[in-house]
């Protein structure tokens, strides 16, 4: 009890931080470019937006059973009339939303015409880097499964999903930040989606924001941060998983009557399950407000939602290993970045979060450090961290690299191989450019450039083979050109290519004819060879070209990300040479580069 009752501690403290939440989607299909609407199909609000800082949109679907939400879908009617609360608020007065009293003075209070904790001092993009059609936005965000082939296209998006941007004049802020928040989540980002949520005021959360809420509070197992929307979620949410909410709220009150009352009506409703009911009576009871111990039983669970996954782990309960494998892929992220999880549990999901992006280098390297410092860790994870450090430590150069090699060796997964590379970044960075690395060492320039260690990487062209796979990784990602690259070059690379229908080789040219290192006649001659249209025009080609024109970068970030969606084998090499072309042309030539040189490494 004493570890449930700290892991429910650690859980709640993040609610002196937070502020809001977001409904991330359920999966989606992978969308090709055809599959998602212009500005002209995009739907429009019945009436005339006004700009506001506290608009009040209509609410969004809610979910039910405590399952992962559906998409947050745009409602036919809304609008984003002035609300009179919100200015109210500027002038000192007390602004009432869902029953709640906002008691911040006027200098404390955020408005929603600006959203977001990243600025371009902190890394962030500019304000108005997604431009002025917040609808159009909002909707191509709903349209982006999340799920993406890039780990550097995941890392660009969530810098851009999370940058302080300007709210359009189309769009309620507080929505437009529900559906930044919901992709994140959608992405296995959670931390990051709270903080985006808490850049909004509780009390100017727009219903869809306020129903969003209690997904992201789940996904980084913090019930208590559901608290100040409870009023508004049972106004314009799921009314009994609300009820739950509140039922958990009124506990970390000290007030165990209206908890008990409000799990009865719940219980008594049938709309939800008694597994559910009995998780948020755990929570009651690690609080001290439970009557009663609650014995929790998987054996007739078949599947891991967003509230089992949040109650679960706030209260250190032990989720089956069959759930965890088949639960959505975005709940990996939500496991690794929630320092309550079980270390074991977070260890195994480690290697698709980082090779997703979610984790960094450091922060992975960090991780399997801390877990190889509990007691007895497992045998499988000493070996791992056992060779990883050897690859920092070892005297010579030439053995720090055979440890790398047998780390690299080892993964029993595409994903789990190119985890590998992220983990050694570092060590693969710091090697001696005069080591004995073979011919061909595409696996070490793909782990420096993992970690973004492009100039490092500069060292190491002169020993590598015009042709060979480390040289096609290194036309793309370095940063400056390098000399004699023709369709004769390319033509080499490919007579090397093991890949499907030579996806690598037309990856490779895709990669240098938008970086602008071919030019215009030899690009054309080798696409020829290759039988290749790079210049493919589809909707989707058009909309983003048209976003890096007006000079959006974080459109083109968002775009690029609904082009990249599914596995590097699921997306056509023209989508890889409008996404570097677009990138490069909006002022993003490092993360162009980054792209380009890792889909030549994971195909």
């Amino acid at each position: 009890m004493k570890r449930k009752m700290l892991s429910l501690t650690l859980g709640l403290s993040a609610t002196a931080l937070a502020a809001i939440l977001v409904l991330p989607a359920i999966a989606q299909e992978s969308l090709l470019p055809e599959g998602f609407g212009n500005p002209a199909d995009t739907p429009a609000p019945k009436s005339s937006p006004t700009p506001s800082p506290a608009p009040t949109p209509t609410p969004a679907p809610a979910p039910v059973n405590g399952s992962a939400p559906p998409p947050v879908a745009p409602t036919p009617g809304t609008t984003t009339a002035a609300a009179d609360a919100g200015e109210a608020g500027e002038d000192g007065e007390e602004v009432e939303s869902g029953g709640l009293k906002y008691d911040l003075p006027p200098g404390a209070r955020r408005l929603l015409t600006r959203i977001g904790p990243l600025t371009p001092e902190t890394g962030g993009l500019a304000p108005d880097a997604f431009g002025v059609r917040g609808q159009y936005a909002a909707a191509i965000m709903r349209k982006t499964s999340g799920r993406l082939a890039s780990r550097w296209g995941q890392i660009l998006l969530r810098r851009a999903l999370a940058s302080a941007i300007d709210t359009p004049a189309t769009i309620n802020g507080a929505d437009l930040a529900a559906e930044r928040a919901s992709l994140l989540l959608r992405m296995g980002e959670s931390t990051t989606a709270r903080r985006i949520v808490q850049s909004v005021d509780y009390d100017r959360a727009s219903p869809r924001l306020v129903n969003a809420a209690q997904q992201t509070y789940l996904a980084n197992a913090d019930p208590a941060g559901m608290c100040p929307y409870v009023p508004a979620g049972l106004a314009h949410g799921d009314e009994q998983t609300w009820r739950l909410a509140a039922a958990i709220c009124s506990g970390l009150s000290g007030e165990a009557g209206p908890a008990g009352w409000a799990i009865s009506r719940v219980r008594s409703s049938g709309r939800i399950s008694n597994f559910d009911i009995l998780l948020a009576e755990r929570v009651l009871g690690a609080t001290g407000a439970g009557r009663r111990s609650t014995t929790i039983e998987w054996a007739n669970i078949d599947r891991l939602t967003s509230w089992r996954f949040g109650m679960a782990t706030a209260t250190a309960i032990e989720v089956p290993e069959a759930l965890r494998t088949s639960a959505p892929y975005y709940m990996k992220g939500w496991t690794v970045l929630a320092p309550m999880t079980d270390m074991t549990n977070r260890i195994a999901a480690a290697p698709e979060a980082a090779a997703r992006g979610v984790l960094s280098s450091e922060a992975y390297v960090s991780l399997l450090s801390a877990a190889a410092g509990e007691e007895e860790p497992s045998p499988e994870l000493a070996t791992r961290t056992g060779q990883l450090r050897s690859a920092f430590r070892l005297a010579t150069g030439a053995d720090r690299y055979a440890a790398m090699q047998s780390l690299w060796g080892a993964g029993g997964t595409p994903t789990q191989s190119y985890a590998a590379l992220v983990a050694t970044a570092r060590a693969a960075a710091a090697l001696p450019p005069g080591t004995e690395v073979g011919g061909d060492p595409w696996q070490l320039v793909g782990s420096m450039l993992a970690g973004g260690y492009d100039d490092n990487a500069i060292a190491w062209v002169p020993g590598v083979s015009v042709g060979s796979r480390a040289w096609g990784v290194l036309a793309v990602g370095l940063p400056r050109p390098l000399t004699g690259m023709s369709a004769g070059a390319v033509g080499q690379f490919s007579g090397d290519d093991d890949s499907a229908d030579y996806l690598r080789s037309k990856l490779l040219l895709a990669g240098l004819a938008g970086l602008g290192r071919l030019d215009a006649s030899a690009a054309a001659s080798a696409a020829s060879d290759l039988e290749v249209d790079l210049g493919k025009q589809t909707r989707w080609s058009r909309a983003i070209m048209a976003a890096a024109e007006r000079r959006e970068p974080g459109m083109v970030a968002l775009l690029a990300a609904t082009g990249m969606q599914g596995e590097w084998s699921d997306m056509p090499p023209y989508h890889l040479y409008y996404i570097v072309r677009a990138l490069r042309e909006v002022g993003l030539p490092s993360e162009a580069r980054m792209i380009a040189a890792e889909a030549l490494v994971r195909v």
